[in-house]
């Protein structure tokens, strides 16, 4: 009797339980709209803390890169008073250069010949895309990065609303551009520049900055990985700038407003020592509060781990004969993209290269180009200059694709492949093959579009040979960072990134080190500074062949690492 009067009373506690409990499955019940409203209000849960995550990993590279860029504009107003000491000099060079369509369309418009304008001319285009890439990998690195590596789906587990990793994501690109432009304001204030001026380019830059977190936002949802994330947002990018570039190289009747489409354009509209216009600042500051809303949006209708974008599957049949094959089919697109950007990228120097002469008239300027050998001096220093910055974004590639490794182990794609018949040597081998040779073939493209721009400008049909061997002397200082990389994963992968902060501060060191009157020892730290200032000046090769064994020592080493360290 006493067991089934208990199973009895039993059922009768789950009845009435059962009849105190709301309707649930009614789309009017009132514990879902209850629930409804209290899970809206748990959507930023663990915002805070995701925000203090996201700055402790950031703690190196965003203040390094924020100092990079202040210090680079200070850098920038300091060097001008050399080259262009009067005002008439600075009429003469504005007007050269509003003249001149190829360098409107890489840098824009000086619209006052003020010192600060002629200044920040370079840094008002180019540099502001620099500072819209960072925005962008800072953002995907803490939104798709982190949902691609499964490390968001164990934080969901616990409070942490959906809207969460997305809004601290938010916070530190946003407030990284704002901070920022202050820093890069003070830099020029305490240059000499004026201050409203200043204030005014600073916060150009963090309009960028803003606009392009926000973009970036926007393709962590649309996508299913990192790269394919930041190569979305870097396309956007590149269509912005070139929508800048035509507007600006418009001529009188031409498609000038559309340089209102851009994000690039508003920061120069801004005019900052040119009568700045500060309701310009409005529209990034709309622009990123509209394409955020769009991206806030899009959080809500994919799945976690998902994109809105559909993957495109592969061939039906293929074959993969060796690991080389393999690395190459991974990193083949961002290749091409890279190599399409600096055969343009030399077209549009070498272009420049023979206008040069005309935008410096000073005494000073001509003495100079008399000690290194007239107009052809000046247009060697110009290409040698162009052709050292390029060499510091090959490594920048170069570094990218030898990462690749790491992200290959630590996703465990790494060890089927290394399960079959492939070597360890052979593997890392494979993506190390494609990164040092990626980078030959980068620079290869930028000297034989430079050689060829100067060949249609001259007639000289070996410019073209002997310009892109110019560039091809670069390659040894990018092979010495792209070792580091190397290195670092073979004998301490988690400090793989070790190939970024070299790449940092060899930049620092270059950029800095003079400002700074750094000794010479420490400036010869950088594998830049030995690489020759051609064209115009006697090769040594030894400088080149040591570089050349650094670089192969440094792969070594992390090669034989990697061969003894445990996988994972």
């Amino acid at each position: 009797m006493s067991e089934p009067t208990r199973s009895k009373r039993t059922r009768s506690e789950r009845g009435a339980a059962s009849a105190a409990e709301p309707d649930l499955r009614g789309p009017r019940g009132t514990a879902r709209a209850r629930g409804g409203g209290r899970t809206e209000r748990t959507q930023l849960a663990g915002t805070a803390v995701l925000t203090r995550l996201a700055l402790r990993r950031d703690r190196v590279l965003l203040p390094v890169w924020l100092i990079v860029f202040a210090a680079t504009a200070a850098s920038a107003a300091s060097a001008t008073d050399g080259v262009y000491p009067t005002a008439a000099d600075r009429v003469r060079a504005a007007a050269g250069i509003n003249e001149t369509a190829a360098l409107v369309a890489l840098y824009g418009r000086i619209y006052e010949p003020t010192r600060g304008a002629i200044s920040m001319i370079k840094l008002s285009g180019l540099t502001a895309a620099l500072v819209a890439v960072l925005m962008i990998v800072l953002v995907v690195r803490h939104t798709r990065a982190e949902e691609e590596a499964g490390r968001l789906e164990l934080l969901g587990a616990t409070v942490v609303g959906r809207y969460a990793p997305l809004t601290a994501a938010l916070l530190v690109a946003v407030g990284g551009s704002l901070l920022l432009g202050l820093l890069t304001a003070g830099a020029l204030a305490g240059s000499g520049l004026p201050a409203a001026g200043s204030l005014a380019f600073g916060l150009a830059w963090a309009g960028v900055g803003v606009v392009f977190a926000a973009v970036a936002a926007v393709a962590a949802q649309l996508t299913t990985s990192a790269r394919a994330a930041i190569g979305l947002a870097a396309s956007v990018l590149g269509v912005t700038y070139l929508v800048r570039a035509v507007g600006d190289s418009a001529s009188a009747g031409g498609p000038g407003w559309l340089s209102w489409l851009s994000a690039i354009g508003w920061g120069q509209q801004v005019r900052p020592y040119a009568g700045e216009r500060w309701w310009v600042l409005l529209l990034p500051v709309a622009a990123g509060a509209a394409i955020v809303a769009g991206g806030y949006a899009l959080v809500a209708r994919r799945d976690l781990g998902a994109g809105l974008l559909p993957d495109r599957p592969g061939p039906a049949t293929g074959r993969l004969g060796s690991p080389l094959a393999l690395a190459w089919r991974l990193q083949r697109g961002a290749v091409a993209g890279w190599a399409v950007a600096f055969a343009f990228g030399g077209v549009l120097f070498g272009s420049i290269a023979g206008n040069v002469t005309g935008l410096v008239d000073s005494q000073q300027s001509r003495d100079l180009i008399t000690k290194l050998g007239g107009d052809k001096g000046l247009t060697d220093a110009f290409l040698a200059t162009e052709f050292g910055i390029l060499a510091v974004i090959a490594a920048a590639f170069g570094v990218q694709a030898a990462l690749r490794l790491r992200a290959e182990e630590t996703s465990r794609r790494a060890e089927p492949v290394l399960a079959t018949a492939v070597s360890r040597l052979r593997w890392a081998g494979s993506h190390l093959t494609v990164a040092l040779v990626g980078t030959v073939l980068l620079l290869a493209c930028t000297g034989f579009g430079a050689g060829a721009a100067r060949a249609i400008d001259t007639g000289d049909a070996g410019q073209v040979g002997r310009l892109t061997g110019d560039a091809l002397l670069q390659v040894p200082a990018g092979w010495v960072v792209v070792g580091v990389v190397a290195a670092a994963f073979g004998l301490l992968p988690r400090a793989v990134v070790a190939g970024w902060a070299a790449l940092v501060a060899f930049l620092l060191l270059g950029e800095l080190g003079p400002l700074l009157k750094l000794s010479q020892p420490v400036m010869d730290v950088s594998p830049f500074a030995h690489l020759p200032k051609v064209p115009g000046v006697p090769v040594s090769a030894v400088p080149l062949i040591w570089l050349t064994a650094v670089a192969a020592a440094l792969t070594a080493a992390g090669l034989a690492g990697f061969r003894r360290r445990d996988i994972g």
